[in-house]
Parts: C-alpha cells; sequence; structure tokens
C-alpha cells in the first residue's frame, strides 16, 4: 500500500486556494482521500489524507506546497499518517443533524454528551454563526454513526435537547 500523509493548511482564505492545493497535489502524483476544506472567518483551513506515489515524502509535498503563492502567509503541515486511512463501521455516517436557532452557549458540549450516551459518533462537525443580516443564527450540523438499535432514542433526546432550548431540529437519514 502507497503510504499516506495527512497534509493540512492553515492560512488566509483566498479565492482559488483549493485550486492551487490540489493542483498541486495531483501533478506530484498525489492521490486525495479523505479531505475537507471550511473558510473559518477570514482564515480557511485544508486537511487532507493523502496517499503518496513511491517517492515521494510528506517532507517533498510539504516543501512543494509552501513554495504555492496562494499559501503565503500560511501553515503548511505534512506529515506520516499514523492511523489507518480506511475508516471502520463507526465512521459511517447514517444520520444528518441540523440544529438551528439562536447562539447557545455549551450546545455542541450538551449534544456531544447525548450521542456518546447512545454510543454514536460523531463523522463531521460543522458550527457557523451567520451574519446578523443573514439572520444571525447559529446553525449546528452534525454527520454521525448511530448504531441501529439506539438510534430511535438518540434522535429523541437530541431533538428534546434542542427543543428544550428553542432550537428547531432537522434529521436526515444518510445513505453515505
Amino acid at each position: 500500500m502507497a503510504s499516506v500523509a495527512l497534509v493540512s493548511v492553515l492560512g488566509p482564505d483566498r479565492v482559488g486556494l483549493v485550486a492551487a492545493i490540489a493542483d498541486h497535489l495531483f501533478n506530484a502524483g498525489v492521490n486525495l482521500r479523505d479531505t475537507t476544506f471550511a473558510v473559518l472567518g477570514s482564515g480557511a483551513e485544508f486537511v487532507a489524507l493523502c496517499e503518496l506515489p513511491n517517492g515521494v515524502t510528506a517532507n517533498d509535498v510539504e516543501a512543494g506546497l509552501i513554495k504555492l503563492p496562494e499559501l503565503e502567509g500560511a501553515e503548511v503541515r505534512a506529515v506520516p499518517y499514523a492511523f489507518d486511512p480506511s475508516p471502520g463501521p463507526a465512521g459511517r455516517v447514517t444520520h444528518r443533524i441540523t440544529i438551528s436557532g439562536g447562539d447557545q452557549l455549551g450546545l455542541v458540549a450538551r449534544l456531544s454528551e447525548v450521542f456518546k450516551q447512545y454510543g454514536a459518533n460523531i463523522v463531521r462537525l460543522e458550527a457557523r454563526k451567520l451574519p446578523e443580516d443573514e439572520g444571525g443564527l447559529y446553525v449546528t450540523r452534525f454527520a454521525v454513526f448511530i448504531p441501529a438499535e439506539q438510534a430511535n432514542l438518540c434522535l429523541a433526546t437530541v431533538n428534546n435537547t434542542a427543543g428544550a432550548l428553542g432550537l428547531s431540529c432537522q434529521v436526515r437519514e444518510s445513505s453515505l
């Protein structure tokens, strides 16, 4: 199996940032596996598991990325990935849950405890406060694995927790 590296870039958000990173990695023969990108305020974060071709090291990838003009001022890191890059069963998303409403201190902590209580695994998490001109809502999205035998109780508890805080809760089963 090819070696795998964790590549992360944290820096100012710019148009074309993902294109520059992805193009560089493609030209180096790197295959992207699990990859995320997010704008975080005026910054941005790109994180990917990368399969490296023979003869290419994590250091080579990092050195090449650092030279990109689009990454000026960014923190760039590429390190060998010490974990199995293939997710186990708990890495499969069974449900997508969106909670929205007013900003609630501790919301992510409360819901994370609910998921833990029912043996559910958070696979992805996104929380965002919308600008005031877009309603100022706080929107939290969870992509979770919930064991089938716990799904109804877990989802009812999530819904009750959101409702008790005056928040809207939408649940969608996932086929991915």
